[in-house]
């Protein structure tokens, strides 16, 4: 039997949209600074990179405003409780069709793994993606910053490192949309706000 709760508030809702939104116009634009493919050349791509990661930091600067306000930055706070539980699940408990270890509430939206994930994309992979798009947007100013010393490769390098770091969670990010009490109730709710759950 499933229920239908309250999970996404409209601002949660908006910030998911519009932050997925802009990190696949980000990578989008990425390709044509790579050379891998043109879209919109070289010249253009780099004015709407930078346009999309400006518009980008707004909405994280507001977000975190909004988590901190609202209490909501508790959601992401990790846990070891069921870890192991959901590994299990995520290996082979969906495929045998076995109960989700995960109860999800307004108060426990995310499970545990979930928690990891988010955790290792605040904690390493945004400030990678900051660090390094700081670094190159700016990079004609190291040197008098006294970070001259810098390469402009290894900087790049760092760069497409946590852009592919965020491209894997997007992929899984999508894969695991499909893993709610019906393939498409968590795709529902960041569109209602309302989760289907067992």
């Amino acid at each position: 039997m499933t229920q239908k709760i309250y999970i996404f508030k409209r601002f949660e809702r908006f910030w998911h949209w519009s932050q997925a939104a802009l990190i696949i116009f980000l990578m989008i634009t990425a390709l044509d600074l790579h050379g891998t493919m043109t879209i919109f050349g070289f010249a253009d791509a780099v004015i709407y990179h930078r346009a999309a990661a400006w518009t980008l930091v707004g909405l994280w600067v507001f977000a975190i405003f909004w988590h901190l306000t609202t209490g909501e930055w508790r959601q992401y706070v990790p846990t070891t409780t069921n870890v192991i539980a959901m590994v299990r699940y995520y290996l082979s408990g969906i495929f045998k069709n076995a109960p989700h270890p995960h109860r999800q509430t307004q108060l426990q939206k995310h499970n545990p793994l979930q928690r990891l994930a988010y955790l290792f994309i605040l904690a390493f992979v945004g400030p990678l993606l900051w660090t390094t798009g700081w670094l190159l947007l700016f990079y004609a100013s190291l040197g008098d910053w006294g970070l001259g010393w810098l390469s402009l490769e290894w900087i790049a390098i760092g760069h497409t490192i946590g852009a592919f770091f965020m491209l894997i969670f997007l992929i899984a990010h999508l894969y695991l949309i499909t893993a709610g009490a019906t393939v498409s109730s968590h795709l529902k709710a960041m569109i209602t706000g309302w989760e289907e759950v067992h």
